[in-house]
């Protein structure tokens, strides 16, 4: 697109400022979710072997901090978890534009995970920056019950699968939670797409490409095509260096009044 701007490094103000202006959900239900993904030029998320690869700049790493601090809870998958084994932080500058907002220093990280094999020695539960909360199914054996137990909030579900919507529920309801910030993995976010529980994506374009019919791309690697086809509204474009930053609200079908 020709009307492209390159843009300077958005500062701890301009976080502070979008803080103040934070959107809410238009279905009080649940929370906003906002879902923030790198992918190569050829729709990639990451190799075939599904290994951590570093193929995105210092603003783009930036661009993840900023968004996950203007959450209320920071959202993943168990697979991405063990894969990235991430912390789920963000940098102390970062903390202290929510404080001054009367924020809590960094959002709640959330768990998901149809098993609950998780391992307690995972780096993001040996930093207390903020609450964790799981949510799994009573797959999840006795002995990482008890062992998270002492790491986390769990909350199981008798069903096969942990039922998204009624998680994103509980966060509202329970947790006072108004925006939620996906961080994946692709298998996550599609489900999420599904079922229209994605409000927004936040969606770089690195100067890569990896090929390959069994590397991910964003929505994973289904050959299915999606139930309904997603569309999506360019509210945001900006160009740092040789990446591009797009922000999508995404459009949700209206339902039909019985």
């Amino acid at each position: 697109m020709g009307s492209a701007k390159r843009n300077k490094n958005v500062s701890g103000s301009s976080v502070s400022r979008q803080l103040r202006r934070k959107g809410s959900s238009r279905i009080p239900s649940r929370p906003f979710v906002v879902a923030t993904f790198a992918m190569t030029v050829d729709g990639k998320t990451t190799t075939r072997n599904f290994t951590p690869v570093d193929f995105t700049s210092r603003e783009d790493k930036l661009h993840l901090f900023r968004q996950r601090a203007l959450a209320d809870a920071v959202l993943i998958g168990h697979t991405s978890l063990k894969r990235d084994n991430v912390r789920l932080g963000i940098p102390s500058e970062l903390q202290k534009a929510r404080r001054k907002h009367r924020q809590t220093p960094a959002p709640i990280r959330v768990v998901v995970s149809d098993k609950g094999r998780i391992d307690n020695r995972l780096n993001i539960f040996q930093s207390d920056i903020s609450p964790i909360i799981i949510f799994s199914t009573r797959r999840m054996p006795r002995k990482y019950r008890q062992a998270l137990r002492e790491k986390a909030t769990i909350h199981l579900t008798r069903a096969q699968h942990v039922n998204l919507a009624a998680m994103l529920g509980t966060l509202r309801g329970k947790y006072k939670v108004r925006t939620v910030a996906c961080e994946g993995g692709p298998t996550l976010f599609r489900a999420l797409l599904e079922r229209g529980l994605v409000d927004q994506l936040n969606l770089t374009i690195a100067p890569h490409m990896f090929g390959g019919a069994n590397a991910p791309t964003l929505t994973g690697l289904s050959k299915e095509f999606l139930p309904d086809s997603v569309h999506c509204s360019l509210i945001d474009m900006r160009v740092v260096g040789e990446e591009c930053f797009l922000t999508y609200r995404i459009k949700h079908a209206r339902r039909r009044s019985k």
